[in-house]
């Protein structure tokens, strides 16, 4: 039985970095200041985040059965979470995303391999209904278990777990499925521009306050600008900790552990927040996803230097 049941993609993250990490056709070499493997995919940065932060967690997610998949197997096990799901495919290879990682921007390249390959049949339904929370995250690459997913958390609901969906972007642009999802839906994990696409409106408190008109909670990652959330006729913003970042790859899925932690331990929306804030804010000091989350003492003593900080969201008239 697992708290925080994580449902997904894992792929790697091998991150190149540099003043000038662009690419020069003709067979030029160019050489960069680092590269490094990792961790990658939203939903198993989330997972990994979880476990640094002490919540029992558990992943299903499918992998290469390659050097590659055996690899994210180990390392994310190294988190505290239940690995005993992934599913080692033998016909398709891990997925790998590189990000080519300059000062204040990045390129990413993504090969999908079994990222898009997991179907909601994948998820034993003993463990669903054992868990106490589900989580999925990268909806828009996963393009197997979408058409699932809307039956899968509807029977979340009726054992009594609660749910949530990040659905990072879309790279087709249609933007299409997840309105229907968000009836089964307690929290919505978008960032402002995700917010407005789903929406189809370009005002962001107006998009947060349709998202959530049949009661789901939306919570909008805005990057150094901190977090917003909605939930009701409530809504709130917290800061961002005042950090120079190394890398912010993954610091919004790490906000997404953190958000969800406080939620399993009842903690108020404030708390949520700030707490959510300072894990991914704290994420940032180190390269790739999973480099430097911080535990749950560490992200503690942040999320109280935050909370007198969160205010009311100023939304104007309905």
């Amino acid at each position: 039985m697992s708290d925080l049941l994580v449902v997904g993609d894992c792929n790697v993250d091998v991150i190149v970095s540099g003043p000038d990490v662009t690419p020069v056709f003709g067979d030029v070499e160019k050489m960069v200041d680092a590269a490094t493997l990792t961790i990658g995919g939203s939903s198993s940065i989330t997972a990994c985040g979880a476990g640094e932060l002490g919540v029992s967690t558990a992943m299903v997610t499918r992998v290469g059965d390659d050097p590659l998949g055996n690899y994210l197997l180990d390392e994310v096990a190294g988190f505290g979470v239940n690995v005993d799901y992934f599913i080692m495919d033998p016909e398709v290879p891990t997925g790998m995303t590189i990000a080519l990682v300059r000062p204040g921007d990045r390129g990413i390249l993504t090969a999908a391999g079994t990222i898009d390959r997991l179907s909601a049949d994948d998820v034993p339904a003993a463990l669903l209904s054992s868990a106490r929370h589900l989580h999925v995250g990268a909806y828009y690459l996963q393009t197997a278990l979408r058409p699932g997913l809307p039956q899968l958390f509807a029977a979340a609901r009726a054992a009594g777990t609660t749910t949530s969906v990040d659905p990072n972007w879309d790279p087709t642009g249609r933007w299409d499925g997840l309105l229907e999802l968000l009836q089964w839906t307690d929290i919505l994990f978008v960032n402002a521009g995700e917010a407005s696409a789903i929406a189809k409106e370009d005002d962001l408190v107006r998009a947060m306050r349709y998202l959530s008109s049949g009661g789901t909670t939306v919570v909008v990652k805005q990057g150094a600008a901190g977090a917003s959330a909605m939930r009701g006729g409530e809504a709130i913003h917290a800061p961002a900790l005042d950090i120079e970042p190394v890398d912010t790859v993954g610091a919004g899925d790490t906000f997404t552990a953190g958000f969800l932690g406080a939620f399993l331990v009842g903690a108020s929306l404030e708390d949520a927040l700030a707490l959510g804030c300072a894990c991914g804010s704290l994420s940032t000091r180190g390269v790739g996803g999973t480099g430097r989350q911080p535990d749950a003492a560490e992200a503690q003593r942040a999320a109280a230097t935050l909370r007198p900080k969160v205010s009311a969201l100023a939304t104007g008239a309905a």
